[in-house]
């Protein structure tokens, strides 16, 4: 299983204030949506076992999974489309019960420490030994000098750098500091390549 968790710091919490016409104006929902995509789809397919998490306004929680997704197209605007439905969703999730948006997407009323900690609990998520959380970072080890982990959680920012509390959380999870590559990446374009280096075992097996 591979896992992205990606912040969203300015996408709002309120479904009336996404439009499908300004997505970069919802706070950057486009880039978040191009994350989803990134992560689950194919040129003409869709992978197995990815999720992708995208957290909101460290209040919700948006999952995607790849396995059970349905109807899903890697547009942003289709993609937008779920997210806000999820958002519309959230009288639905009771505690730490999620609602059911759509096959395959889920949201739940957790912010990054409690996504996070839901996801390295691997008896919560079917993961087959204890997940790796590791940190995309610009100030990061180099990606290339790293061996893949199994049962990966890569966290990642949207278009803003963490905040201190988020490294603070991070801190105490993570067990790599790594970095995709010398220039920095949109956080989408991050996602392919971690997606890559996994595909080619750490670029040794094309």
């Amino acid at each position: 299983m591979r896992q992205f968790v990606v912040i969203g710091h300015e996408v709002p919490t309120d479904p009336d204030e996404v439009s499908l016409s300004d997505l970069p104006g919802a706070g950057r929902l486009d880039l978040l949506c191009r994350c989803v995509a990134s992560g689950v789809f194919l040129s003409h397919g869709i992978r197995e076992s990815v999720r992708v998490h995208l957290v909101v306004a460290d209040e919700l929680t948006v999952s995607f999974d790849s396995d059970s997704l349905r109807h899903l197209h890697p547009d942003e605007r289709n993609v937008a489309a779920r997210i806000r439905d999820a958002l519309a969703a959230k009288a639905d999730a009771i505690g730490h019960m999620p609602a059911d948006v759509s096959p395959g997407v889920e949201l739940r009323r957790m912010g990054l420490e409690a996504t996070l900690d839901r996801l390295l609990d691997a008896g919560g998520t079917g993961a087959s030994v204890d997940p790796t959380l590791v940190q995309l970072h610009e100030d990061g080890d180099p990606l290339v000098d790293a061996a893949p982990p199994t049962d990966p959680v890569f966290a990642l920012s949207d278009h803003r750098d963490f905040t201190d509390g988020e490294e603070e959380v991070l801190a105490e999870r993570a067990e790599r500091r790594v970095r995709v590559g010398p220039e920095l990446l949109h956080a989408d374009h991050a996602v392919s390549v971690v997606h890559n280096w996994l595909d080619t075992d750490g670029y040794e097996s094309y």
